[in-house]
């Protein structure tokens, strides 16, 4: 009796195994004409991302200009120095915030 219980866990087990590599044998054959994946979900992301920066920019400035009025009423406010950039930066248009090496 126990011979046969062992002989069918080993049938079970060896079809197992077999049924396992010919769905990988035919997924492999298959690949490549699959189609690419796409990248919408990345490109949705990154676009998110960068409207999510843009409005963080302008609530920063609207706040930096707030606090200005607060503190020069009717007065022109000046740009606003890059946060995140502290190297040389030109202005064209309009006059440049003095650096706070030069200002102090």
């Amino acid at each position: 009796m126990q011979g046969g219980v062992w002989s069918q866990l080993w049938r079970k087990y060896a079809d197992y195994k077999y049924n396992k590599f010919e769905r990988f044998a035919v997924w492999e054959m298959i690949e490549p004409y699959r189609r690419p994946k796409t990248f919408t979900a990345l490109i949705t992301i990154y676009v998110a991302a960068f409207y999510t920066g843009v409005i963080g920019a302008a609530v920063t400035e609207q706040l930096y200009k707030e606090k200005f009025w607060e503190e020069h009423p009717g007065k022109t406010v000046p740009l606003m120095k890059p946060v995140f950039y502290r190297g040389p930066w030109r202005v064209y248009r309009g006059e440049a915030i003095a650096s706070d090496a030069s200002s102090q």
